[in-house]
């Protein structure tokens, strides 16, 4: 594997890692709806405001979501909506692997 290829292939990864979280994954879909504050989604996940707010870091340090600071809060967007693309194939993986294990018992 040459160099460039071994950097895509890293940059691929970092985005994987970024969202392999289910705190994350649940931000992500919750954005997928509309842009929210930080308190926002501190309420919904149901943790403090720091850990909310290192989650998002990761995210958008992955290029995942994007900030914006209005007043004193700071909202924040998914920044490539179609990171859903892939989260909608992960529950057709899930799914046909449920029914796989259905057919076992079958």
């Amino acid at each position: 594997m040459d160099n460039k290829t071994k950097a895509r292939f890293e940059a691929r990864a970092k985005i994987l890692r970024a969202i392999a979280h289910p705190t994350r994954l649940f931000i992500v879909h919750e954005l997928s709806e509309t842009q929210k504050c930080v308190c926002e989604l501190t309420e919904m996940v149901g943790a403090d405001i720091s850990t909310v707010s290192k989650h998002l870091a990761v995210l958008r340090s992955a290029g995942i979501v994007q900030d914006e600071k209005r007043g004193s809060q700071v909202f924040y967007k998914l920044k490539v909506p179609c990171v859903l693309n892939f989260l909608n194939c992960v529950e057709s993986v899930i799914e046909f692997s449920a029914r796989e294990q259905l057919d076992l018992v079958k």
